[in-house]
């Protein structure tokens, strides 16, 4: 069968070509064409258009880029007319996938499935009626989206989550710490994580405040920044010159959690990937008009938390520095909990192992792979 298939961003590259790999080993004649990033391109295929050129984040570079987005949207459009897939699978990315959805089911009347929905639980949940409008197969990635969705009478699967997947098939699993020190240059102090984000402006935001809330503990500890993908070395320079404490590693954020003691992380899969690891975390995340976004946040948005560590507990397992909470001073006092109270640390580490029951074993993209072929067939 034929696939068309849209990732917007890194990692809907990275979920996508999973995706395709499970597809070819249930379908031998699976054949693909897409929207996406060069690890889909590595499972075979047609790349139409990189994601590069169609990540616009936030109203100010969306408006600028408008006529991109647009001509981007036509493109697509033709290109999936002339292909006639079988299917169209759409991965995050909404505001681009939802009128793509639309169009393929209102005049192809293409089979359209979805995987990762996006976060209409937290904003915009008129945006289900349009799901359940245009998407033949809804295929979530977090157990609380099943019940929203079932609020609205929307069945949807729950597949598994492709983090635990990627924690399961990672490299160096066996690594230990000396090993991992010796290999990068570090010495053997005990390694505090810094995973401020993953675009420049993210960045800008937070390593200035997580640099300044460790430097208290630089006598016993080092420093270690996850560097983003996607992001110049150069970038970071100002960070590590005036800091001398700190490397930035790139390509290594799993092996870097897997020997720290604790981590600052920035809200985003981050968090999961961090927990997922045992790692004692503090999320932060400084915003612009921190009151009035925190305002915002306590009553416009539909969730009480902002990481998905939380947001799949239930509950506050790790401590939320956002908006007017995020301050050097907080930070500092909450990671001084993390490393010295150890009665502090046993808790998260427990609602941690709570977790990872609630999210299943790995093979998400393998049970989406099995739905979207059991559909097809049927």
């Amino acid at each position: 069968m034929k696939y068309y298939l849209i990732a917007g961003e890194a990692s809907g590259d990275l979920h996508a070509s999973n995706l395709m790999r499970s597809l070819s080993q249930l379908d031998r004649e699976a054949a693909f064409r897409f929207f996406g990033g060069d690890l889909m391109e590595q499972e075979g295929g047609i790349l139409v258009k990189h994601y590069r050129e169609m990540a616009f984040m936030g109203l100010l570079p969306v408006v600028l880029h408008a006529r991109t987005i647009l001509r981007n949207l036509s493109i697509c459009k033709s290109d999936i007319a002339r292909y006639r897939p079988d299917a169209v699978i759409l991965v995050d990315y909404p505001g681009f996938n939802l009128k793509i959805a639309k169009y393929v089911k209102q005049q192809l009347g293409i089979p359209v499935f979805y995987y990762i929905s996006p976060k209409v639980w937290a904003w915009k949940e008129y945006r289900v009626q349009s799901f359940k409008k245009y998407v033949d197969e809804m295929l979530c990635i977090l157990p609380f989206e099943v019940d929203f969705f079932k609020k609205h009478h929307y069945p949807v699967h729950y597949v598994g989550n492709p983090t635990v997947d990627a924690i399961a098939q990672r490299s160096h699993r066996e690594e230990t710490f000396s090993e991992f020190t010796a290999a990068n240059g570090l010495d053997s102090k005990p390694i505090i994580a810094l995973l401020s984000g993953s675009r420049k402006q993210e960045i800008r935001a937070n390593m200035p405040a997580m640099l300044e809330a460790v430097k208290g503990f630089a006598g016993g500890y080092q420093f270690v920044v996850a560097g983003a993908p996607g992001i110049d070395p150069d970038f970071y320079k100002p960070y590590e010159q005036g800091f001398p404490q700190v490397t930035v590693l790139f390509g290594e954020t799993y092996r870097i959690l897997a020997q720290s003691e604790a981590a600052l992380v920035t809200s985003g899969t981050a968090t999961l990937e961090t927990a997922l690891l045992n790692v004692p975390q503090v999320v932060c995340y400084r915003t612009p008009l921190p009151r009035l976004t925190y305002l915002g946040f306590q009553y416009l948005l539909h969730t009480p938390f902002i990481s998905l560590v939380n947001l799949i507990s239930g509950r506050e397992v790790v401590k939320e520095l956002f908006a007017k909470l995020f301050t050097v001073y907080n930070i500092r006092r909450e990671l001084q909990q993390l490393l010295h109270v150890q009665s502090y640390r046993r808790n998260m580490l427990a609602s941690y192992r709570e977790l990872q029951q609630t999210l299943g074993e790995p093979g998400a993209s393998d049970r989406a792979a099995a739905v979207i072929c059991t559909r097809l067939l049927s």
